[in-house]
């Protein structure tokens, strides 16, 4: 529900790097169901992925090391965003770390769950996505 009383979808932005991308297509997967009920946004090759593999309507954005986090982390300052899963891979260097940071920092700022490995996803997604589909 937004402050003006009104119920609408759970608003989630999707974020996996390369060597986490499958992982997040078997959580989507086995969200899939509730995850239809959601506004879902996501980086470039994610949310193709999510698309493609899974048939759920996600709006893509552009590629994390082009911006996509960056547009993200925009969306959430601005409230557009209720909860972010970002699977992350700490083991490789990511070019657009301080992007990155960015986001993950506005997610604290602006006091947003965001979810960095896939079995605090599955928490986050177990409490927020009963919540939105009952709403």
């Amino acid at each position: 529900m937004d402050p003006a009383g009104v119920c609408r979808p759970l608003r989630l932005a999707l974020i996996a790097h390369d060597g986490r991308k499958d992982r997040m297509i078997a959580l989507a997967q086995e969200f899939a169901p509730r995850l239809r009920g959601c506004t879902l946004c996501a980086t470039g090759t994610t949310g193709g992925r999510l698309a493609v593999e899974l048939g759920l309507e996600v709006e893509r954005l552009l590629s994390g090391p082009l911006g996509g986090d960056l547009q993200i982390g925009a969306r959430l300052a601005v409230g557009e965003i209720d909860a972010v899963v970002f699977l992350r891979d700490p083991m490789t260097p990511q070019p657009h770390e301080p992007d990155i940071n960015a986001l993950v920092r506005a997610c604290d700022v602006h006091d947003v769950p965001c979810a960095t490995n896939a079995s605090t996803a599955r928490l986050l997604l177990e409490q927020l996505l009963p919540r939105a589909a009952s709403a």
